[in-house]
């Protein structure tokens, strides 16, 4: 027999159940997802959607059919900037700040141990070498608190998926988790990886060591098996996905894919239609790594669809620096043409070393088949990003320099050309090719200035006319060098940016406005 009394409280805790239940569905989090797409070293031409005005031969040889689709249902972004090589970049997009005040400003990857390269002229600044992280007094870091731990502070779930690349080997920043990713998958302190193919384990040794330091971690399931790494990685974010669907709380995923950075390994589901389209075999598997990771995204987008969650969820795609012009020992064509119409490419000053494909989605928000030609740049993403998930409390240990870019994904009028972007690279990269060098730079309206530590040289080009920086006119418009050049050394000097120094003398170059 049930008796009456525990009836009426079984009645009772059901009908308590029952409405905590709605409760919970009427104030349920409806603050978008957001997956952030970063792509390593494409470049503004490694695709068949034309960022320019016109389809190049570049555009007709690559496929992505995902970028369009993206691109149908987002906006395009013509002019978006980044830093010319990997891990400033990151650190701006995680920090909001400009690359001249983090102090990052080459890549990571050793502790204490700068990866310039060597000069016979300058001796190059003590840069941050161990990049950022969360904890105050490690060594040659900016302490920071970082874009994913105050999403995680306002309620996401946070997921990183891939390439890293925030912090040197052990520190505290070479880990995603330690800058409030929940979940981590892949990530580490190198920026490149040692190999594409699972038969190689991604770079690891058989008894699970790492064959060297850009060897994958994780993703064991998938050793010594025929798959890429772009393919393993899309599967596991889908999984990591799925869980957060359950989660009755928005997500933010970083889809850091490694590809397309090199090595050149072949995709086998996408290489041999470029080899019979007459492309050489490193060209073709070159390709095959664009389309590949066009494919992930396209993977992300149809797990949306299925899922019905493409209608509040943001897709923001983008790259780190421009495409890799000059490694002459796997490129078959002449050098610094892979990002024409710009010039040169990774580790450059010039549009080819800074310039990204930019695509945004957000549906309600965002009129498709739209293409916006102001310019941005990296550290923007920080605050709009912010501003996206509607976070009010973000207080943090660093300055913020970066500018939300929301009334430009909303159509509305704003003078963002109006302002000046900077670039301070007082570093060496790897490689050699046209404008890379220690340099800082400006860009302000159609104007852009670049200055070379070394020698002093200033060059200046109208971007608008001339996107491919053929033809420096600083000569002919004397008043404009002076005034970027001033612009650009006050800036440096507001942020406290560093500058290289002379091995002769010891005495540091002058800043731009005092040549």
């Amino acid at each position: 027999m049930i008796y009456p009394f525990f009836k009426k409280t079984t009645l009772i805790a059901t009908s308590a159940l029952l409405a905590a239940a709605l409760h919970a569905q009427e104030t349920a989090d409806t603050r978008p997802n957001i997956i952030l797409f970063m792509v390593d070293d494409m470049g503004w031409q490694d695709t068949s959607l034309p960022f320019g005005t016109e389809k190049t031969p570049l555009n007709e040889r690559y496929h992505t059919p995902n970028m369009e689709r993206l691109a149908s249902q987002g906006r395009m972004f013509t002019q978006a900037y980044a830093c010319a090589v990997s891990s400033p970049t990151r650190v701006s997009l995680m920090t909001g700040m400009n690359a001249a005040r983090h102090r990052v400003t080459n890549w990571t990857l050793e502790k204490n141990k700068s990866t310039d390269r060597k000069s016979d002229v300058l001796k190059f600044p003590e840069w941050n070498v161990n990049g950022i992280c969360e904890v105050p007094d490690v060594p040659y870091t900016y302490e920071v608190t970082s874009l994913p731990q105050i999403l995680k502070n306002s309620g996401y779930h946070t997921i990183h998926c891939g390439k890293a690349h925030w912090g040197a080997i052990d520190t505290p920043g070479e880990n995603p988790h330690h800058f409030g990713f929940e979940v981590n998958i892949a990530g580490h302190a190198g920026g490149g990886l040692a190999s594409y193919l699972g038969e190689q384990n991604f770079g690891n040794r058989t008894d699970g060591k790492p064959s060297s330091l850009q060897a994958i971690p994780g993703l064991k399931d998938y050793w010594g098996k025929d798959i890429f790494a772009t393919e393993a990685l899309t599967l596991e974010a889908i999984k990591a996905l799925d869980k957060a669907r359950k989660l009755r709380q928005p997500f933010y995923l970083y889809m850091s894919h490694y590809a397309i950075h090199i090595p050149v390994d072949k995709d086998k589901r996408f290489f041999q239609k470029y080899r019979d389209a007459g492309l050489s075999e490193k060209e073709a598997g070159y390709a095959s790594l664009i389309e590949g990771m066009d494919k992930s995204l396209g993977d992300l987008m149809d797990w949306l669809e299925k899922n019905k969650m493409d209608k509040n969820t943001v897709v923001i795609f983008m790259s780190d620096n421009g495409g890799l012009s000059s490694e002459p020992e796997w490129r078959d064509t002449p050098l610094h043409v892979h990002n024409a119409p710009l010039n040169s490419g990774k580790g450059s000053a010039y549009e080819g070393g800074i310039r990204e494909p930019m695509i945004v989605k957000w549906p309600g928000k965002v009129k498709p088949g739209t293409r916006c030609n102001d310019y941005l740049i990296i550290e923007d993403f920080f605050p709009t990003i912010l501003d996206m998930a509607q976070v009010e409390e973000r207080k943090t240990k660093q300055p913020i320099d970066g500018v939300s870019f929301m009334p430009m994904l909303e159509g509305g009028s704003y003078e963002y050309n109006k302002r000046s972007l900077y670039w301070n690279f007082p570093n060496l990269w790897g490689n050699e090719g046209p404008g890379i060098g220690p340099t800082c730079t400006v860009r302000s309206g159609d104007w852009k200035l670049v200055y070379y530590y070394e020698t002093g040289k200033k060059e200046l080009f109208n971007i608008t006319n001339d996107i491919g920086e053929k033809k420096d006119v600083s000569i002919q418009n004397a008043n404009i060098v002076n005034d970027l050049s001033r612009d650009l050394g006050e800036y440096l000097r507001s942020v406290e940016a560093q500058r290289p120094s002379f091995k002769t003398t010891g005495k540091v170059c002058p800043w731009p406005d005092e040549v």
